[in-house]
């Protein structure tokens, strides 16, 4: 460290010879000092510390802080009789250098050790004590402060920035000596991460210049999005300190990577701004990507000049602020000769008016004009006041008031600095400061949460083109603690009101759930619903009930349609047809034998079992209708008793005729005595024996299982549930629809073996062989029906299928017994009834030998035809 000292001159006792100055800082003298770190020039080349002046956040926040301490010292109410001074230094940009320079401000601190040091003349030397700088105001960038605050807590120095928003510096136990007026940046990220939300985005990705400011806000907005949820991020990519050419061509290309992500959230200094945009429009991707920038680029013209169709639609935060009038009329009001005090104020005025001061023997440059001490700022020059200026002015105010108030309780009553202040205590001074609540330059609060860190207040820009006649950014909305956004007065590329989509995955249809892919919360691929299942949360499908059918968009379930045969189905209209037939020839036959009774041909065909079989034939019939009827309790039972009864009936009274047939001929070729049971009684018993098995069996099935109804939702039920239907059914299964036939199938599979035994009995003799045809005949029918019947048991159509192919097997099996056996009777009773006559009667001897002399005949001869006459037993035998 450099000692400033000084030795009395032998010569000249009692002048002082001059001290030494130092080039690269300002010195105000004053009562109190305060520090100040500010960007007066940029980074220089490499070897070279300092570079071109920066006239905007390099002079303008400078003489903010100057402008601060002036109105401070002309305030009677603050700090009044103490005037504070400062020690302002240049950090050019560059946190090393910055390091360097910031150990002036350490310098009162340091116990050094002068013994050996003489003056020529062998006197101690008088050392000039350095000034203690009691705070700092500053840095600017974040990497600045964050190298400057660790040797500032070292020494206990408070330190207010007006510009460094790295979240880090909110770590109160690395920083614990740090503040600042402005929010950090994880304010601004959460802002940022609020915007993104209120666009409906929710993959995007993100860019950062290489270092403190850009790397932890980025890290930070990924902090904030990944505790929300819902937000993720495609890309994070990082642009270098010095980047190499084609560098920014890369990032482009890697951002096109995940082109789904059009939202890239950006947090890089003006020039990597303006480059990305730049290769943007070289890779022809005007409108694709939609930038939401932070502070650095704010509301500034720089990164976006010549790149404003790229930068359409970019959505910008800036902390709140305000233009100070004050500090305007100070600064255009600054001159050569009025402002002597900033030693860098010739080379802003240089820069500024592009001109060249004269300084002896430095030779003027041809290219550049003259400078004439006249100009003036605004005036001669452009003019605007940079953002920062109202944070620099705060930042001065906050040390003001925060000693002032610490000499209000340690001073009270005292005018001028008192001892309890002479040193100011770092630490008790950086309680005042976090207590401090006043109202700031532009008229908002300022104070500070426990951290340092000053609540987040930001503005929010979008920068348009289309439909407007001054192109520009645009205040769109505002962030305090939470969003105010004016969705309404956005608008994206070419005009558009529609925020472009950033997502990974689109939202899927109705209907259809999520698939996550593994890694990546907000990418997802659409599966549909498919079957029977319906959409029960976003990520999940279910079956619906079985009684149920998924919604046409599957978000749901809705009851399945319930259906029954009507009777206005083609399905039902040709089985009822032939019922009303068949019951129509019954009813004519019964009416026909009725009023024919006592004739002969009605006798011989045996009344009694005629008027059964028809009674079993009227039922075949009866059961159609059942059938198709809506199934109730009543209409179940019935379905029970009648489906096999009227067959069975039928083919039981068949049975005893047939059988009593074979056995007056199986009998007559052992003996001319008549075998037993073949009186009508005998007949009659021996058929509702037959009858009574079936009606047992139906009972005791009743007693078993009552009947009821049921809704099958499985028989119809295909893959497209649209299709699907419920059918309301009797509880009569296929197989006990069959078992309950099954008795009937016996009668007549028995009947029609009788009738092939009986074959040779003469044809004209006794119905022997129409029992046969019919039975043939009803075999072959039922035989097809089985086949139908279990061969749709897959189709769709299956309930309409098998009830009508049932009973149209069911009518035309009874229509055969109706046909053969009595049509022919009819239509000789009504159309021949010169037929319908007495015969004479026979002996039962007589009428077995005919018959067996006519059955030996005919199997003699195949060309004639034997045994004409015909026989009528007596039936009363």
């Amino acid at each position: 460290l450099c000692l400033s000292v000084s030795c009395r001159d032998p010569l000249l006792p009692g002048l002082w010879a001059h001290q030494g100055t130092q080039p690269h800082s300002i010195k105000i003298e004053g009562d109190i000092t305060l520090g100040g770190l500010f960007p007066v020039h940029s980074r220089g080349p490499a070897g070279v510390p300092c570079g071109e002046i920066k006239k905007e956040k390099g002079i303008h926040r400078m003489e903010a802080m100057l402008y601060a301490l002036d109105q401070i010292n002309s305030d009677p109410y603050l700090l009044p009789n103490i005037t504070l001074g400062a020690r302002i230094l240049d950090t050019c940009s560059r946190d090393t250098y910055a390091l360097e320079q910031s150990l002036t401000f350490v310098q009162a601190l340091i116990q050094k050790d002068t013994s050996d040091i003489r003056c020529s003349n062998g006197e101690p030397p008088i050392i000039r004590k350095p000034e203690r700088v009691v705070g700092v105001i500053g840095a600017s960038a974040s990497s600045v402060s964050i190298m400057v605050a660790n040797v500032l807590r070292l020494f206990e120095i408070p330190q207010i920035s007006y510009a460094s928003t790295a979240p880090e510096l909110s770590d109160n136990n690395r920083y614990d000596f740090f503040s600042r007026v402005v929010p950090p940046d994880s304010y601004q990220a959460q802002t940022m991460v609020d915007i993104v939300k209120a666009l409906g985005w929710n993959y995007v990705s993100t860019l950062a210049s290489e270092g403190n400011y850009g790397e932890s806000g980025v890290d930070a907005f990924i902090q904030i999005s990944r505790e929300a949820g819902g937000l993720c991020i495609a890309q994070s990519l990082k642009i270098p300190r010095e980047p190499k050419p084609g560098e920014f061509d890369k990032i482009i290309k890697r951002l096109m990577e995940t082109s789904n992500a059009r939202g890239v959230i950006i947090f890089a200094n003006e020039d990597d701004i303006k480059r990305v945009l730049e290769a943007a429009k070289k890779a022809n991707l005007t409108g694709h990507f939609l930038f939401v920038g932070s502070d650095s680029w704010g509301a500034k013209n720089s990164p976006i000049l010549d790149q404003e169709d790229v930068a359409e639609g970019a959505v910008t935060i800036l902390p709140k602020r305000a233009s100070i009038e004050g500090f305007d009329l100070y600064f255009t009001t600054r001159s050569l000769e009025n402002n002597r005090r900033n030693i860098w104020f010739a080379e802003f005025w240089e820069d500024d008016f592009k001109c060249k001061l004269t300084r002896p023997g430095i030779k003027l440059d041809s290219d550049k004009k003259k400078c004439t001490g006249e100009e003036r700022i605004s005036r001669d020059s452009s003019y605007e006041q940079e953002g920062k200026v109202q944070f620099v002015i705060d930042a001065v105010y906050a040390m003001a008031h925060a000693l002032h108030n610490m000499h209000m309780d340690l001073c009270p009553g005292h005018t001028g600095v008192c001892d309890k202040m002479d040193p100011v205590e770092g630490r008790l001074l950086l309680n005042y400061i976090h207590s401090v609540n006043f109202n700031g330059s532009a008229g908002t609060a300022v104070l500070f949460n426990e951290n340092g860190d000053a609540p987040g207040r930001y503005d929010i820009f979008q920068y348009q083109m289309s439909n407007t006649t001054s192109p520009g950014y645009k205040v769109i909305g505002q962030w305090t603690n939470n969003l105010r956004l004016n969705m309404e007065e956005m608008q994206f590329s070419g005009g558009s009101r529609q925020a472009p989509d950033s997502v990974c995955s689109f939202p899927c249809n109705p209907g259809e759930r999520k698939k996550m892919v593994k890694g990546v919360p907000c990418c997802w691929h659409c599966e549909l619903c498919d079957g029977y299942q319906y959409q029960l949360d976003e990520f999940t499908c279910e079956i619906c009930p079985f009684d149920m059918r998924p919604t046409e968009n599957r978000t749901g379930c809705r009851p399945t349609p319930i259906i029954k045969l009507e009777w206005h189905s083609p399905w039902a209209i040709i089985p009822v047809f032939l019922a009303i037939l068949g019951i129509l020839a019954t009813l004519s036959v019964v009416i026909t034998f009725i009023r024919f009774n006592d004739t002969p041909i009605v006798r011989a065909s045996g009344r009694e079992l005629s008027y059964v079989l028809l009674t079993g034939i009227f039922l075949i019939y009866l059961i159609t209708f059942l059938m198709i009827a809506e199934p109730g309790a009543v209409v179940c039972a019935f379905r029970r008793l009648l489906l096999g009864l009227g067959m069975c009936i039928s083919y039981a009274a068949m049975l005893t005729k047939t059988n009593r047939i074979y056995r007056i001929f199986e009998q007559g070729k052992k003996s001319v005595t008549p075998p037993k049971f073949i009186s009508p009684t005998s007949q009659l018993v021996i058929t509702f024996v037959l009858i009574s098995v079936q009606v047992v069996g139906v009972f005791i099935w009743f007693a078993v299982v009552p009947p009821h109804t049921i809704i099958d939702y499985e028989e119809l039920r295909p893959p497209n549930p649209e299709l699907a239907r419920g059918i309301l059914k009797c509880d009569m299964s296929d197989l006990s629809l069959i078992s309950c036939l099954s008795y009937s199938i016996v009668l007549m599979v028995t009947c029609t073996v009788y009738a092939v035994k009986s074959r040779g009995v003469p044809e004209t003799f006794n119905e022997a062989k129409p029992i046969g045809f019919t039975m043939y005949t009803t075999c072959i029918i039922w035989l097809a029906f089985v086949p139908i019947f279990f061969g749709t048991a897959q189709s769709t159509e299956k309930m309409y299928i098998q009830t009508t192919t049932l009973t149209v097997s069911m009518s035309l099996s009874a229509s055969v017994s109706l046909g053969m056996l009595y049509m022919p009777k009819v239509y000789v009773i009504i159309f021949h009834p010169e037929q319908n006559v007495q015969k004479r009667k026979r002996s039962f001897k007589a009428v077995v030998q005919a018959a067996t002399m006519s059955t030996r005949l005919s199997t003699k001869s195949n060309d004639k035809q034997n045994g004409e006459t015909k026989i009528e037993p007596d039936r009363t035998q």
